[in-house]
């Protein structure tokens, strides 16, 4: 089991930054492949960004790919998505999603364990 509790959301023009963490509570952080998912009104949830286990590989949906930035601290068992060039259309609640070292979380394999979400909003 693994709680998950994101933060850093909040409101920014276009074009600005904000950088959102996701702090877990598993012991056994470095064994957990980690994503990032978001939710716009109205939409379905979407795939952003996923980290391996080890940091080694990253993965990124086409539409923040060369925007965002999925990172991990191992000693803080912290994932961070840092996001820059941001554009209205990335207004959504953003939610840290994880699962173990067997699973690989992407836009089709969602991870187990989801955090409460975060909104970020983007202003034109």
């Amino acid at each position: 089991q693994v709680q998950l509790v994101e933060s850093g959301g909040g409101l920014v023009q276009a074009g600005g930054s904000l950088r959102l963490s996701c702090a877990a509570s598993a012991h056994t952080f470095s064994r957990y492949n980690m994503g990032w998912f978001r939710q716009a009104p109205g939409k379905e949830r979407e795939f952003v960004a996923a980290v391996s286990w080890s940091g080694g590989s990253t993965f990124y949906a086409d539409s923040v790919k060369g925007r965002f930035i999925i990172s991990r601290d191992s000693v803080k068992n912290t994932v961070y998505l840092q996001m820059n060039s941001l554009k209205p259309e990335d207004t959504a609640v953003y939610y840290c999603n994880a699962d173990s070292a067997q699973l690989r979380i992407t836009a089709t394999t969602l991870g187990r364990y989801w955090g409460q979400g975060t909104q970020v909003t983007v202003s034109s």
